[in-house]
């Protein structure tokens, strides 16, 4: 992962030394809240129901065993014990006290961390694939890429307050891992017919109230243009985006209102005029950066070992959690491993201190002390050796984290929503809890295959659900919690499948639901399904694409009704 120059430690440092400051004369009485407030959302601090949360940036979700043991540190000094990982590949702290936050934001530093633009009205943190540079279909590794695009955007002063928040994620594989068309700028990082890398730019994507498809404005960016691009991008919406309305703020409806081909050709202009400026990148800047990234030691292993593939203690545990866990990395004999946190009983990527102390000692052990966080709230130890595969099950098993559920419907994604977030309209985590507990047969699990269920608490979709194979919103309706259900979305689709690899947003089958009834909502949509499908891999999307959701709607309602 990347190290830190002198630099970029003291941009870290005095950051956090002002924000001290800014802290002290808040609670003194010299800032109000309104002058307080864009300092706060610029260093991750947000206001909750209960307490400040406190969103803490984990750039494009690579992250060491000393920073793990750090959050957990922090949870147990600072919290109530546990932290919890987002959809943004971020980590969140719920009940830390005002005062205390620059200490907080002091500890971090000292482990290259920080909270800077995890909030505001700003470039966010720039998301990626999870099996970034150790995934066999990967074309080009993003992660070079992704640190050019923090460095760039970091305390950047012409990008410091958009018209409304602002997020770019990249991927370098054949599958898009990392939603990039559901976000305001998506880059997809390849190679031409002559072996020279660039970047397929789209635009103008993102959910929330308007959830919109991304618009792809460039087929192939030379990656030396990549910052003048992303400038031009980002000069037209900052210039154009209206500021008058923060429901229609985001660059989505710019897009949308001024058409996909106008704003095009404004960012060609803008671009034209500022392509070769000194935003243009050189090799030697790209070679620095990338000489600062650590690198795996890999041994030189048989492509597999017998030992993984059957295990004589609870070896049907332990296939389960081969088969939906265990993932193909491009150097012979080696693994990545998702280790899941959607436990019954814990709320959606929640985790305790004692567990981050726990995954930094095994990520120590088996995977060269790095981990990866996911955009599905989940983590990845990237480099594991596949002889050493029954031995990590064994461990994660001890510590109640061996659940073989990665891409199944237990592998619930899910906003805090209304326990905790002044913004929900519904709370979320019960909601997962009942489903999580109506679907706890991994049997069950299993049959039904291959399926994302994402919850929101409000329709800012920090859950994701118009992205969900099965999406869920909660709403409010004459001020009680009701529940609105959406199907056949996704994040991405298969490259070589019907949709052509795009990004879908679901379709609402009807009015909403009270929460008792949710979960027997889902499981008709299931029996559903299972009734509709050919063939027993044809996956929940793919029978909400062929017959659409009619079939569906009729028997959800006629059940509930």
């Amino acid at each position: 992962m990347y190290q830190y120059t002198a630099f970029d430690q003291s941009i870290v440092d005095q950051r956090v030394a002002q924000f001290r400051d800014q802290t002290e004369r808040f609670i003194s009485g010299e800032l109000g809240g309104e002058e307080f407030k864009p300092i706060r959302l610029q260093n991750g601090l947000y206001v909750q129901k209960h307490a400040p949360m406190l969103r803490v940036a984990i750039p494009y979700g690579l992250v060491n065993t000393k920073q793990v043991r750090m959050f957990a540190h922090i949870a147990r000094e600072y919290d109530h014990n546990y932290a919890h990982f987002s959809t943004r590949q971020n980590i969140q702290y719920n009940w830390p006290e005002l005062h205390r936050v620059p200490d907080i934001l002091a500890e971090l530093a000292t482990v290259q961390m920080h909270a800077i633009q995890t909030s505001g009205n700003c470039i966010r943190n720039t998301t990626t694939d999870q099996f970034a540079g150790v995934a066999p279909d990967e074309v080009v590794n993003p992660l070079v890429w992704a640190e050019i695009i923090r460095q760039w955007s970091t305390i950047h002063p012409e990008f410091a307050f958009l018209p409304r928040k602002f997020k770019i994620a990249i991927s370098g594989s054949a599958q898009d891992r990392a939603a990039t068309l559901v976000h305001d700028i998506g880059l997809i990082a390849m190679k031409d017919a002559s072996g020279q890398i660039g970047f397929r730019v789209a635009a103008g994507g993102g959910l929330g109230r308007t959830p919109i498809v991304g618009t792809v404005i460039r087929d192939f960016l030379p990656w030396q243009h990549l910052i003048s691009y992303l400038e031009a991008i980002l000069r037209v919406y900052n210039r154009l985006g209206r500021r008058d309305n923060k429901y229609k703020a985001r660059i989505k409806i710019l897009v949308k209102e001024s058409t996909p081909a106008q704003f095009t050709e404004w960012v060609e202009t803008e671009f034209e005029a500022t392509k070769n400026g000194p935003q243009l990148l050189t090799q030697a800047q790209v070679d620095a950066i990338a000489a600062r990234f650590t690198q795996a030691a890999y041994r030189e292993l048989p492509a597999d070992d017998a030992g993984t593939v059957t295990f004589s203690a609870s070896s049907g545990e332990f296939a389960r959690w081969q088969r939906r866990n265990v993932h193909a990395h491009r150097v012979s004999g080696y693994a990545s491993v998702s280790v899941s946190l959607k436990r019954l009983g814990m709320p959606p990527g929640d985790i305790t201190a004692d567990e981050l102390d726990a995954i930094a000692e095994l990520a120590d052990q088996y995977t060269q002390g790095e981990l990866r966080v996911t955009h599905e709230q989940n983590l990845v130890f990237a480099d594991v050796e596949k002889g050493e595969l029954p031995a990590l099950w064994s461990d994660l098993k001890a510590l109640g984290m061996a659940v073989p559920n990665i891409g199944l419907i237990g592998n619930i994604i899910a906003c805090p929503g209304g326990d905790f977030c002044d913004l929900a309209n519904a709370v979320s985590i019960p909601v997962a809890a009942a489903i999580h507990e109506r679907f706890e047969s991994l049997d069950y699990q299993f049959d039904i295959g291959e399926l994302d269920l994402n919850i929101s608490g409000c329709i800012n979709a920090c859950g994701h659900h118009h992205v969900g194979h099965i999406g869920i919103l909660g709403v409010d309706k004459h001020d009680e919690e009701w529940y609105q259900i959406t199907i056949g979305g996704a994040q991405s689709g298969m490259p070589n499948g019907t949709d052509g690899g795009t990004a879908k947003i679901g379709k609402i089958i009807g009015p909403s639901f009270a929460r008792a009834q949710v979960a027997d909502v889902v499981e008709n949509l299931i029996q559903t399904y299972l009734s509709l499908r050919e063939r027993d891999d044809e996956r929940f999307v793919d029978v909400v694409a062929r017959t659409g959701i009619d079939p569906f709607k009729e028997r959800v309602y006629a059940e509930v009704n």
